[in-house]
């Protein structure tokens, strides 16, 4: 029974075995007529299409193109077909398109970075921090326990309130006197904020120097918002003595409340010295332009500018259009203009479009807003330029007897010291606008010269409302950047000494501390419809 039962097993397995062999001939055969050299009509489609599958051949990193043996002429020229593009380019040595240009290094990256921000340089790569001793009750703050506030902001929180500081610069100029001074841009929720101190950071000091600082409001009470918990403006003034003979300015300054308090806060102190200094620079407070397209006219705006002599653009960017931030980049590039990113501190809105809507509805908000980029404008170009403008975009000073800002003031600075001979703060310029619906398709172009392109908006104006503004009322001046503490959008606010308002004459006193000089030499010019910024 036992050997039948093998027998069967036997006859089983020597079926199996033969099954099997038939299956291994099979294999080889096909095996061999597929890719034996007879038959290479069948690899170079087929690999191609595997290839092409994929991906597409743009993509592809360029490799030696696959050798194989044609049969046909029709074969070659199906091959040479598929291998290149309709314009006859090789796919396979194709590239694709992308930017190949080198990354930037981390050290570029770092410098650029150190030359935007308000973090002292001393933080970045290879810089040099100060080598305070161990006895030192302070030490230089970490980069990581300051406590930053909206990108470009730094906080301290006090106890009876808090500090947001944009910028802090180094302000030796003749009237401050023997002893040079800091000045730091702050936004503080307190009409009268706490006392607080300077810890001032130098080279080569093993303590850090301790300041008392004092306040100047950046605003006038009157004009609203004057109450706790609304963010106002403060110029913070602490001194800062030279230690060495090298009378060199501190690298950085940290607010603070007592003398050997952590500090939470450390802002690069700015002083910025040119070889040269020269004479106009145009101050613009934060561009709003989500939405609107002003390239065209911002052309026609900066070039004129250029041509009545301002030498450089300041404008800081809150929210700008596409083509708005591709014209600036331009100017950038040709050293016309200089574009510095901004934010609001605090609890305000920064979100694009939300802070555009807060702005438009809370313009007392907006206004005071606006007074850290003009006077961080005015700070940093203390040693650059003779005299700053604040200007909108959609404003001109325009001279009515000379051709340059330069020629108009060589005159108006002897006309003014023949009447009292000490020189003025600022002077300003009154106001006459160029409206839009003072123009109509009729008399656009018959009523000035030939060749002026429509889209040249402030051009075609050539008719203005037949009165200035009042006196004293929406002027904007020439600033010398010598006598000037605080700007505003229109004048001074504090300048250096006793100061009153005249106008030609000298009749007309005012409590605003400054001298402004009032000329029909020259003339305001404003457009209608750029008020959005």
């Amino acid at each position: 029974m036992a050997r039948k039962q093998l027998l069967v097993a036997w006859k089983a397995l020597r079926r199996v075995l033969l099954l099997a062999f038939v299956w291994i001939g099979v294999c080889y055969a096909v095996f061999h007529f597929t890719h034996g050299a007879g038959n290479s009509f069948l690899i170079g489609p087929f690999q191609r299409s595997l290839l092409q599958t994929a991906a597409p051949p743009e993509h592809h990193v360029p490799v030696e193109p696959l050798k194989s043996v044609p049969t046909s002429k029709l074969e070659s020229s199906t091959a040479s077909r598929r291998d290149t593009t309709p314009d006859g380019k090789a796919l396979l040595d194709l590239r694709p398109h992308i930017d190949i240009s080198p990354s930037v290094s981390m050290k570029e990256f770092l410098s650029k970075l150190s030359n935007m921000s308000n973090i002292p340089r001393a933080y970045w790569e290879n810089g040099r921090r100060p080598a305070i001793s161990s006895k030192s009750c302070v030490k230089f703050p970490e980069l990581y326990d300051i406590a930053f506030n909206n990108l470009y902001w730094q906080k301290l929180s006090a106890k009876n309130g808090t500090f947001y500081i944009y910028g802090a610069y180094f302000d030796n100029r003749s009237r401050v006197g023997n002893v040079p001074l800091v000045r730091i841009l702050v936004m503080a929720d307190r009409v009268k904020p706490p006392p607080t101190l300077c810890q001032l950071w130098y080279n080569n000091a093993a303590y850090p120097t301790i300041s008392t600082t004092k306040y100047t409001y950046a605003w006038y009470s009157k004009w609203g918002n004057y109450q706790d918990g609304i963010l106002q403006p403060f110029i913070v003034t602490c001194k800062a003595p030279y230690l060495n003979p090298k009378r060199e300015a501190p690298l950085s300054v940290s607010l603070v409340e007592k003398q050997c308090d952590k500090p939470t806060n450390n802002v690069r102190v700015v002083n910025n010295r040119p070889a040269v200094k020269q004479d106009f620079a145009v101050c613009v407070k934060g561009l709003d332009f989500l939405k609107d397209d002003l390239s065209v006219r911002l052309i026609e705006w900066i070039e004129l500018l250029n041509i009545l002599g301002a030498k450089k653009i300041f404008l800081y960017e809150l929210e700008i259009h596409p083509n708005i931030s591709k014209t600036l980049q331009y100017y950038q590039q040709k050293g016309l203009v200089e574009l510095t990113p901004i934010t609001l501190p605090g609890g305000q809105p920064n979100l694009p479009g939300l802070r555009h809507n807060f702005l438009s509805m809370k313009l007392t908000h907006k206004r005071q807003n606006e007074l850290i980029p003009y006077n961080d404008c005015l700070y940093r170009n203390l040693y650059s330029y003779e005299y700053i403008v604040l200007l909108d975009i959609d404003e001109v000073v325009m001279p009515v007897q000379h051709h340059t800002w330069k020629e108009l003031m060589s005159d108006v600075v002897p006309m003014a010291l023949q009447q009292k001979n000490y020189t003025r703060a600022s002077y300003n310029v009154r106001n006459v606008y160029f409206l839009d619906d003072m123009m109509n398709e009729e008399t656009k172009h018959t009523v000035h010269e030939v060749g002026i392109p429509g889209y040249m908006h402030m051009l075609q104006h050539v008719y203005r409302a037949k009165n200035f503004t009042k006196p004293g009322s929406y002027v904007k001046c020439f600033h010398n950047v010598e006598r000037i503490v605080s700007v505003h959008n229109h004048f001074p606010l504090n300048c250096f000494g006793t100061l009153f308002r005249e106008n030609p004459r000298g009749k007309v006193r005012s409590p605003l501390e400054s001298h402004t000089y009032d000329s029909v030499y020259f003339v305001l010019v404003c457009f209608q419809d750029l008020q959005a910024g």
